[in-house]
């Protein structure tokens, strides 16, 4: 199936879509506008101008990055879509990092994709470190 890579941020309608596609639950697109609004650089994959994948970072854009988003439409998993999109995120903060500074590059996994994310050779490093966060939800 041919495929477009747009470099953009998301629409609200997009995210939701594919937010609910892969199973991540409902979403209050409210919020998501301003998430989205604050993205540094975004990535959207379309067939037929329906889209079919995402990605996204966010962070302050110099030493510290946050892969955010990156789902991939079920039917279209296995393609190679998941990997190039993790390209254009990647490619993106190599760019932007300050010429021999360090990038710190985080991101979540979906239960069962750490081994696509180890690929891209990002690791857990516990227990010398853990990531750890709290969800504010009321």
């Amino acid at each position: 199936m041919n495929y477009i890579i747009e470099e953009r941020i998301p629409s609200v309608l997009e995210h939701q879509v594919l937010w609910e596609a892969v199973g991540w639950g409902n979403i209050n697109t409210e919020m998501s506008r301003s998430s989205l609004n604050n993205s540094l650089y975004g990535v959207v994959a379309t067939v037929n101008e329906e889209p079919v994948g995402m990605g996204r970072n966010v962070g302050d854009g110099y030493m510290f990055f946050y892969i955010q988003d990156v789902a991939v439409r079920p039917s279209m998993q296995g393609l190679g879509l998941g990997t190039e999109i993790l390209n254009y995120l990647l490619a993106y903060i190599k760019k932007r990092r300050i010429e021999n500074g360090i990038a710190f590059v985080g991101l979540f996994a979906s239960e069962g994709k750490e081994t696509f994310y180890e690929k891209f050779d990002f690791k857990n490093h516990s227990p010398h470190m853990t990531g750890m966060f709290n969800v504010f939800d009321s």
